[in-house]
């Protein structure tokens, strides 16, 4: 089922997806309100402790009685589809998640969709070379007047280090500084950096630690935007899938040093042995690879049904079986670090920023849209904050430090 519009089709103009749904919802009201999807859902609720039409900021405010059938019928994606309509409303959506996820209730907000999925990434792979620019022009491609809009001036696009940091700017800088430690980097060194976005590290770490980049990216807007941002810097940013970049790039001359900085989870279960092994292949027999990527307590071949559909396409969070599986015989694991916790923080100062802005923004940033992009965020965060999703950085070694590693926090 296709959501998600293109508003401009043309390449002189920005790649837009609106939160418009080309999928017909069922009349719900001309079925009438059924009684057993209504005890249903409230039942789930109320074990998360959240009332329909409660007094407090967790408790939800129903504003069409169709929400009760439509998420009783199609489960979390009814859920997220009836907020972005306005059937409901709730003063705390990050709050109200947490609850939901703490207790057993989130299990039950499941339909068909899930079960589709899990057998469609069991049976095919969906993150090809051929399909890797679908995530670059359905997310990333979305114009950066938006990302703009929330992010820090680098426009990072992944989680902050909040440990001595008091805003989002500090929280960036500290997190690039720490990718720039554990890698030990030095002046003159080659790094490649793997899903480079608007090229903010890639600027940060030639700029401050005197190195040379090669970023690769698969979105059109990210590869422009961080050309110009890197203009007169020893940096190539290239257009390409990292499977390209290998196979054209390497073994020509190795790098001394290679990042990932919050690209891994468009990587897909079925690939990451192949990932790892062009990491491998890219890296020189004594050089070191940062991998900073979301993931997950369990193993899973794909991601929620509503986040795929809007968000993020063919997505997929790693779990450490998957990837200690993946690097078994090409890497040394020298550290595992996480500050999941910091992914909080760090949504919740993307959505400050982006509710102050919002207004701002151009008008096909439609008020659906808006819903869309305020319920992706915060319900981010509230997996953050019940612990069901980390943040970890890990350091490997083709062929272990020589004494051991030791790694900054």
């Amino acid at each position: 089922m296709r959501c998600i519009a293109k508003e401009m089709a043309c390449r002189a103009k920005p790649h837009i997806m609106t939160a418009r749904s080309t999928r017909s919802v069922p009349d719900y009201e001309q079925r009438g309100v059924s009684a057993f999807f209504k005890r249903r859902v409230r039942t789930v609720l109320e074990r998360a402790d959240i009332e329909i039409d409660g007094p407090r900021p967790t408790d939800i405010r129903v504003h069409d009685q169709r929400f009760f059938s439509r998420a009783g019928l199609e489960g979390s994606m009814g859920m997220c589809e009836s907020y972005m309509d306005g059937w409901w409303d709730c003063d705390s959506l990050d709050s109200m998640f947490v609850r939901l996820l703490q207790t057993d209730a989130g299990k039950a907000v499941h339909d068909w969709r899930s079960m589709l999925l899990t057998l469609r990434t069991r049976l095919f792979n969906l993150q090809t070379r051929a399909g890797a620019y679908r995530i670059g022009e359905r997310h990333y491609d979305l114009g950066d007047e938006l990302f703009e809009s929330m992010l820090d001036s680098r426009m990072m696009y992944s989680c902050g280090y909040w440990r001595a940091a008091e805003n989002l700017e500090a929280a960036q800088e500290a997190k690039l500084e720490l990718v720039a430690h554990k890698l030990d980097l030095q002046p003159g060194m080659r790094v490649l950096d793997i899903g480079c976005g608007w090229g903010g590290a890639a600027q940060y770490l030639a700029e401050h630690h005197g190195v040379e980049v090669v970023g690769v990216t698969v979105s059109r807007r990210q590869a422009e935007h961080a050309r110009l941002r890197n203009a007169g810097l020893p940096v190539d940013i290239r257009l390409q899938d990292y499977r390209e970049f290998a196979a054209e790039s390497v073994p020509a001359r190795r790098f001394d040093r290679a990042f990932s900085i919050g690209m891994f989870e468009h990587v897909g279960h079925r690939n990451y042995r192949r990932y790892f092994d062009v990491v491998r292949t890219c890296l020189k027999p004594d050089g070191l690879f940062l991998l900073h990527a979301i993931g997950r307590n369990t193993s899973t071949t794909h991601t929620d049904p509503w986040i795929a559909r809007y968000i993020f396409p063919r997505s997929n969070l790693p779990s450490i079986r998957q990837v200690g599986a993946a690097i078994e015989g090409l890497f040394v694991m020298e550290d595992w670090h996480n500050f999941g916790a910091d992914y909080d923080r760090t949504l919740l100062a993307w959505h400050r920023n982006f509710e102050s802005r919002c207004e701002s923004l151009p008008s096909r940033y439609d008020e659906r849209f808006r819903r869309m992009w305020r319920l992706y965020l915060l319900m981010c965060a509230a997996g953050f904050r019940a612990r069901h999703l980390q943040t970890w950085q890990l350091v490997l070694s083709p062929n272990g430090v020589d004494g051991g590693y030791v790694a900054p926090r």
